[in-house]
């Protein structure tokens, strides 16, 4: 290595030395390039590392129907990250982000509803989702308006869902998570709301059963809800659920379950809950039962 890159070690060299002017023991000098070529070393590392892993990330990156400010063609990205620290210093945290840029629709929205808001790159990082042109051009104006919003900010959780099944869900996690998200159980692998993917879009989902619905049967539960008030599909509630664990760790539905819209093949309307260690239960019962831990899980519907 040539000794003008290990400059301002041979420039310091009397001060390490304990301020002798003398020149340095050939052995200490020997030392002294060896310290400075294994910091350079470790340096150039670190930084092949970082470059190395933004280059995976480059066909995530070419593939995003997002607008980036003053963005090159793809095929301008790689040279540029290898060349151009301003430009990196800009795609790190994008990247970081998961590769999607919000809109000001959804970055009023988080701002309004905090930990109460999964949105995409929530969904990427929890569910691994990779979405499309078409799903982000669904997803980018957020359907409540800011006083919706506010006012249930607090009691609900507002999801960008996207069309998993629950046994997607049960799956992905099952690979990416060492926790228990679903309790052990396969009644229902062949029932229809658990092959059901949903609809894409933003759900407005109550963290608590609708007040007073427990101890009623369903048309007791369903005369509850408020003309801006649905009853959510099971996929929808999995959704929330799950994701919203994972993203903050609040357990919802944790003693005690909540009635969704699903019906299984006897008839009886699928439950959702009793979320603890083991895992969330997804069962099924008679809707004409009234038992104090059935509750009614609802959603607002958009203007």
């Amino acid at each position: 290595m040539e000794k003008y890159r290990l400059y301002p070690y041979w420039q310091e060299a009397p001060a390490l030395a304990g301020g002798r002017d003398a020149t340095l023991p050939s052995k200490e000098i020997e030392t002294l390039r060896q310290e400075a070529i294994t910091d350079l070393a470790r340096k150039l590392a670190e930084a092949k590392a970082v470059v190395a892993d933004l280059e995976k990330q480059y066909e995530k990156i070419t593939r995003k129907a997002v607008t980036f400010t003053a963005s090159p063609r793809a095929d301008e990205v790689v040279p540029r990250i290898h060349a151009d620290l301003e430009f990196v210093s800009n795609v790190v945290p994008f990247m970081a982000d998961g590769g999607f840029l919000p809109s000001t629709s959804q970055k009023l929205a988080h701002g309004i509803m905090g930990t109460n808001f999964f949105g995409i790159t929530e969904a990427a990082r929890h569910f691994g989702v990779n979405p499309s042109v078409q799903q982000l051009a669904a997803l980018a104006e957020v359907p409540f308006s800011e006083e919706v919003l506010r006012s249930c900010k607090d009691t609900h959780v507002l999801v960008a869902v996207f069309p998993l099944l629950i046994l997607g869900i049960r799956e992905i996690d099952r690979k990416q998570s060492n926790q228990t998200l679903f309790y052990a159980q396969d009644w229902y692998i062949k029932e229809p709301f658990a092959k059901d993917k949903g609809e894409i879009g933003w759900q407005l989902v109550r963290k608590e059963p609708v007040t007073g619905s427990t101890s009623k049967n369903w048309c007791e539960q369903q005369a509850l809800l408020s003309k801006d008030e649905g009853t959510p599909k099971a996929q929808v509630v999995v959704y929330t659920t799950i994701g919203h664990f994972l993203a903050t760790g609040e357990r919802l539905f944790e003693k005690l379950y909540v009635r969704c819209s699903d019906l299984v093949s006897d008839g009886h309307r699928v439950h959702v809950g009793f979320f603890g260690a083991d895992g969330l239960d997804i069962d099924h019962w008679d809707a004409n039962l009234r038992f104090d831990l059935f509750g009614l899980v609802a959603y607002r519907k958009t203007r």
